[in-house]
C-alpha cells in the first residue's frame, strides 16, 4: 500500500485532497491539526508518532525529523541496498509528501506579531520534509500548493511522468528557497539591544523632508534621512512567480511578464472575471488606480491614464463616485483604468458600460454587475483584496530597478491624512495654519481630499478640488507654475472657490501667485523651503488659507 505524509498550514481542499488519495490505496500519516482535520472528516490517520515511536516534543518543535519519515522519503527505490536498509529498520516508504509551511510571511506582515512569537513561526520539520521528498523527485511526490492536488490526483490516476515528478520538485525547492529569503529578510530588520530583539515600530519618519530638484538649503530635508535605513535588509533576494507572460511591454518591442511576491497578496493574488489579455501598461494603471482608492474611507472612484488620474471623487454610492470622478475630466477619462474601494454593484457597472473604458478593479464584484459589464467583453474586470495595503496595516517595501542596480523603499502613505482635518485637530495631524486666515470648514475638508490625491499624481503636481472630486489636475510638470498653467487649461479655467494641494513645498510665490489667479481660495503644501515666508506673504495678501502639513510626497 502506498504510503502518504500529510501536514499542512493551509487546509485549503485538504479533506477531499486526502479522501480521494484514501480511496485510491494510499494510507495517509499526519501530524497535529493536520491529523485532526483528516479524522474529523472520518478517513482513518496513522499518527506520525505512531510511525516513530517517539512523542511529539517540545511544543511541536520536534515531531517528523526521525530516520522512521526521512529514510522512508529518502530511499531510492532502484537502490537495493536503500530498500535493505529502511527494511532491516522497519521503515516504510513514504511515496506523497504534502507539505505547506508554517505561515511566517503572514505573520511578518503583522507588525503587532511580538518577535518571539515570530521566531515560532519558522517552520524546521515543514522544509525539511519537502527538501528530501524534493530530492528523491524519481519516488516520491511533493506538494507544497493546493492549487496542485487535482493534477496530483490525475497523474496518479492516469500515469506519473518524470516530468511531471520534476515540475513538482523545482516547485518544491522555489517554495523553501522562498520561505527562507522570507525569514532572512524580516530578521535582518529585528534590533538587537542586550538580551531585547525588537521589531521595526512601523511609525512613519514625519520630519520635514521636502527638499526640491536643485534646492540645497534645506536642512531639515538632510537630517531627516538620518534614519531613512531603518528596517531595510542588508541583503534582498525575492523569489517572485510568474503569473503570466504579458503581450509586451511598454512597447511591442519590449518582452514582459507579470509576477507575484511569495506573499500572494494584492496584484498578486487577483481574480480576473472578463475581458482581453491585461497589458504591462494596464497593470501600471491598475495598480495607480488602487493606490488612490485605498487612501478614502467613503466609497471613492479613481480613472487612471499613464498613472495619473484623471479625475478621482467620493460620494454616497460607487455609482456616484464613479460618475463624478469620470465627469471631472471626461475627454481624458475616455480610454480609461477605473479603480473603485467598494464592491462593483449593477449600477456602478451601468454606469462603466455607458462609455469605454479598458479596465476596471474592485474589492468584488456582484453577479449582476458582471452580467452588466459582459456587454463589453473587451472590458478587463479583476477583482483583488487590497485591504493589506491600507493606511495602519503591514509595512510594505517597493523595488524599482535602475541600470545595474534596484532601489528599495518604505510604501509612501499620507497618514497625516488618515484623520479628519479642522481647526481641533491641527496638532495631532502635525499641521500648521501659517496665514493670517484660517480654512473655512468646508476648505479643511476640501484640503484634506486634494492632499490624498495629489500624494499619487506624478512630480511636480499642483491640484484643484472641491471637498469630494477633482476640478483640475496638473501633472508631472518641471516647475508648479507650470502645474498650475496645466490645471487651468484643462479645467478651461473653472476653478473659482476651489483649493489648491502641492506635493511639494512652492520654491517661489510665483507658483502661489498663479493658484490665487486660477481662482483657489485655500492652498496645503508641505512647506519647508527657504523663501517659506515670502510664499505665506504672497497668500496673506491673495487672502488665501495655507496649511503646511510637514510631509512631502513625491512621486516619480
Amino acid at each position: 500500500m502506498p504510503r502518504a505524509l500529510l501536514s499542512v498550514s493551509d487546509k485549503t481542499g485538504l479533506v477531499p485532497f486526502a479522501t480521494r488519495l484514501h480511496a485510491l490505496g494510499f494510507e495517509l500519516v499526519s501530524t497535529g491539526g493536520t491529523a485532526r482535520a483528516l479524522g474529523e472528516a472520518g478517513l482513518a490517520v496513522i499518527g506520525v508518532s505512531d510511525v516513530t515511536a517517539f512523542p511529539e516534543m517540545l511544543d511541536g518543535r520536534v515531531k517528523t525529523l526521525h530516520p522512521a519519515i526521512h529514510g522512508g522519503i529518502l530511499a531510492r527505490r532502484q537502490r537495493a541496498d536503500d530498500l535493505q536498509t529502511i527494511a532491516r529498520h522497519g521503515i516504510q516508504p513514504i511515496d506523497l509528501v504534502v507539505v505547506n509551511l508554517y505561515p511566517f510571511a503572514k505573520a511578518a506582515a503583522n507588525p503587532a506579531t511580538a518577535f518571539d512569537d515570530l521566531v515560532e513561526e519558522i517552520d524546521i520539520g515543514g522544509p525539511s520534509l519537502v527538501r528530501a521528498a524534493a530530492k528523491n523527485f524519481r519516488d516520491v511526490l511533493v506538494v507544497v500548493d493546493p492549487a496542485d492536488y487535482t493534477p496530483v490526483l490525475t497523474a496518479l490516476e492516469t500515469g506519473v511522468s518524470p516530468a511531471f515528478t520534476f515540475e513538482l520538485a523545482r516547485k518544491a525547492f522555489a517554495h523553501t528557497a522562498a520561505y527562507d529569503r522570507t525569514i532572512a529578510e524580516t530578521l535582518a530588520t529585528v534590533r538587537v539591544e542586550g538580551e531585547r530583539f525588537t521589531r521595526p515600530d512601523m511609525k512613519p519618519d514625519t520630519s520635514n523632508s521636502n527638499a526640491s530638484h536643485g534646492d540645497k538649503s534645506n536642512a531639515a530635508d538632510a537630517a531627516g534621512q538620518a534614519n531613512a535605513s531603518d528596517g531595510l535588509p542588508e541583503t534582498l533576494d525575492r523569489a517572485l512567480t510568474r503569473v503570466r507572460v504579458l503581450r509586451y511591454g511598454e512597447n511591442p518591442h519590449q518582452p514582459a511578464a507579470w509576477y507575484a511576491e511569495p506573499e500572494r497578496r494584492g496584484f498578486g493574488a487577483v481574480t480576473i472575471h472578463q475581458g482581453k489579455e491585461l497589458s504591462y501598461t494596464n497593470l501600471l494603471d491598475l495598480d495607480a488606480a488602487a493606490r488612490i482608492a485605498l487612501e478614502f474611507a467613503e466609497p471613492a472612484a479613481v480613472v487612471i491614464k499613464h498613472t495619473n488620474p484623471c479625475g478621482a471623487a467620493i460620494g454616497a454610492r460607487p455609482a456616484e463616485a464613479y460618475i463624478a470622478a469620470r465627469e471631472a475630466d471626461p475627454v481624458s477619462a475616455f480610454g480609461g483604468i477605473i479603480g473603485l474601494n467598494r464592491e462593483l454593484d449593477e449600477e456602478t457597472a451601468t454606469a462603466i458600460v455607458s462609455t469605454f473604458m479598458e479596465a476596471v478593479v474592485a474589492p468584488s464584484v456582484t453577479p449582476q454587475a458582471l452580467a452588466v459589464l459582459a456587454k463589453k467583453t473587451n472590458l478587463r474586470v479583476l477583482t483583488a483584496d487590497l485591504s493589506a495595503f491600507t493606511s495602519g496595516a503591514a509595512r510594505t517595501f517597493e523595488a524599482r530597478s535602475i541600470l545595474g542596480a534596484v532601489l528599495v523603499q518604505q510604501r509612501d502613505r499620507v497618514v497625516e491624512a488618515s484623520g479628519e482635518w479642522g481647526p481641533a485637530t491641527v496638532d495631532a495631524a502635525g499641521l500648521k495654519v501659517v496665514t493670517k486666515r484660517q480654512p473655512t470648514a468646508a476648505e479643511w475638508q476640501a484640503l484634506r481630499f486634494a492632499w490624498r490625491v495629489g500624494a499619487h499624481v506624478k512630480s511636480n503636481t499642483v491640484i484643484f478640488t472641491d471637498a469630494n472630486r477633482t476640478r483640475a489636475i496638473g501633472a508631472g510638470q518641471m516647475s508648479r507654475v507650470d502645474a498650475v498653467q496645466v490645471a487651468v487649461m484643462k479645467a478651461g479655467g473653472q476653478l473659482q472657490g476651489t483649493v489648491a494641494a502641492s506635493d511639494a513645498f512652492f520654491p517661489f510665490r510665483d507658483g502661489l501667485d498663479a493658484v490665487a489667479k486660477a481662482g483657489a481660495t485655500a492652498v496645503v503644501q508641505p512647506g519647508g523651503s527657504v523663501r517659506d515666508a515670502e510664499v505665506i506673504a504672497a497668500a496673506d495678501q491673495h487672502g488665501l488659507a495655507m496649511v503646511f502639513t510637514g510631509r512631502r510626497h513625491f512621486r516619480h
